[in-house]
This record gives C-alpha cells, sequence and structure tokens, in this order.
C-alpha cells in the first residue's frame, strides 16, 4: 500500500489549520498563495524540481478536487435540518416539492456555481494555469453535469483532450441516502455519452453497491486510497482533477491523515499530494 501526503506552502487550504468558510469555494487563484503574474509557471516548475529530485517510486501531482454545484437533495436537507434529514427524509425519494432520489440532478444555483468555477479557470488561464488533461468524475449525475459545465463548455480542454473517465469508487458516501444511489451504466452513457465521457474497466450496469446500511468511514477512506493507488502508479500526467462529493474528498484527506474539510458546494480544493507506491503492471 502506498503512502500519500500533502505538501504545504503552496495554497491557503494546504494549512491543516486552514478554515474552509473563511477561505469559501473560489478563492482568488483557487487560492494559490504566489499573487505573481507567473505564478502557475513557477508553482510548475516547483513541482517539476520536486519530481526531479524525488526517488523511483515516489511522485508529486497537482490535484484540483472538484465538489459538485448545489443538487436538489442539498436543497432538502437545509430545508429540514442535518438531524431529520438523516433520520428520516433521506431514506425518501421526496416530499411532494422536492425530488431528490435516486441520483438527483443540479439546482440552476449549481449549474451556476459550476460556471462560476469555470470563469475562475479561464481568468486564471491568463496566468498559465495548468488546465488537467488527466481528468475523473463520480458517475452521479451531479458530478457529472458539474464536469460538463466547466470542462466541457468553454474552451479549458480542446476538442481531442476533453476526456474523463468515471469511476465507481468516486461516488459519495454510500448507503442509506437515496439521494446516493447511482443511474445504471446505460442511463449514464445516454445521458453523458462517448467519447467525452468513459467509464473504467469493469463498471457494472446495475448498481451493486448501494445497501441500506451507511457506509462507514473507514471504507470511505479506503476507496480513496484505492483511486490514488490506481492514479500514481498508472497515471504520468502530473496535473489531476476529480470531480466528485464531499463525503469522497473528505475520504480523500483522511487517507493522506487530514482532518475534514467543509469545502462548499461547487468549491475547488487544490493539493500538492506526494505519493510514493509501487507501479501496478
Amino acid at each position: 500500500m502506498g503512502k500519500y501526503e500533502i505538501v504545504t506552502g503552496f495554497f491557503a487550504q494546504d494549512d491543516p489549520a486552514a478554515d474552509a468558510a473563511a477561505i469559501g469555494a473560489l478563492p482568488s487563484r483557487f487560492g494559490l498563495l504566489d499573487e505573481s503574474p507567473d505564478r502557475w509557471r513557477k508553482l510548475a516548475k516547483r513541482i517539476d524540481d520536486l519530481n526531479a529530485g524525488a526517488s523511483g517510486d515516489t511522485r508529486y501531482k497537482l490535484f484540483f478536487f472538484v465538489r459538485h454545484g448545489e443538487g436538489y437533495h442539498n436543497v432538502a436537507e437545509q430545508k429540514y435540518g442535518r438531524e431529520l434529514w438523516d433520520a428520516k427524509w433521506s431514506k425518501l425519494n421526496t416530499d411532494g416539492k422536492i425530488v431528490w432520489g435516486p441520483d438527483p440532478d443540479l439546482t440552476s444555483i449549481g449549474i451556476a456555481q459550476a460556471e462560476a468555477a469555470r470563469r475562475v479557470w479561464e481568468a486564471e488561464c491568463e496566468y498559465d494555469i495548468p488546465v488537467p488533461l488527466k481528468q475523473y468524475a463520480s458517475p452521479l449525475r451531479r458530478a457529472l453535469n458539474t464536469w460538463r459545465e466547466i470542462f466541457e463548455r468553454g474552451e479549458l480542454l480542446s476538442p481531442d483532450t476533453r476526456r474523463v473517465t468515471i469511476v465507481e469508487n468516486l461516488r459519495e458516501h454510500n448507503g442509506e441516502h437515496s439521494c446516493d444511489m447511482r443511474s445504471p451504466r446505460t442511463t449514464i452513457a445516454q445521458n453523458f455519452e462517448p467519447p467525452v465521457y468513459e467509464f473504467e474497466d469493469g463498471f457494472s450496469e446495475e448498481d451493486i453497491l448501494w445497501t441500506d446500511e451507511r457506509e462507514k468511514p473507514e471504507h470511505l477512506k479506503e476507496r480513496a486510497q484505492a483511486v490514488l493507488e490506481c492514479i500514481f502508479a498508472r497515471d504520468e500526467e502530473t496535473y489531476i482533477a476529480v470531480t466528485a462529493h464531499s463525503g469522497i474528498i473528505n475520504g480523500f484527506l483522511a487517507a493522506m491523515g487530514r482532518p475534514r474539510y467543509g469545502l462548499p458546494t461547487g468549491g475547488i480544493l487544490p493539493l500538492v499530494i506526494r505519493g510514493q507506491v509501487e507501479k501496478i503492471l
């Protein structure tokens, strides 16, 4: 099993004591501490230098963890409060006014949040921000539509690099809540068509993972660890984007020994990660 840790000193968010509420969803420069005009080029060189000096089994990568925009389940949870949501409403699909399960979509606010994230990317392109060519996303509709608004619409990615891999292990904290059931593979493929949207190998037709019991935090952490293992062992790319959910993003943080970070809907959490892992043959 590999070892992964966050390298500090690059972003406001990489401080273990970072205040997510104060930083917000989309801080200037995505939270990059360097404000100089050549900030992203300097960051790229620092990461290149770290990789040049690393041992054979160690790599440094910059991850952009993207949380989906507001979904209808978020609205329902706000309406009823966390305690009542967990105890009753999360187990249902609707209250007769809001439909949040299974696999709810973005609200109009959620779409606007994703569009705002794209505008920050576009603004930072003037300063040569690296746009990740290796893109991963959760199979849940709210995450895929967030990816679509940020990376498929507009021109952040060229047509030949506009690709995202749908990964089962990137789905939200699983079980019990109807909003965390996913759609069948055929339905996903009809709404998010290849070649832009590609399934990982072995992706099942039906959702065989959702149960009526809530997933244990330790298993969520293990799922995130497995994704890190695959990315560091198989991907040569330095810049990675993961469009997913609060629960699994915090699973990644747990796998790296970090406390929970309350990333708002539509927010982006950039982190330089040091990984030490054996190659998968």
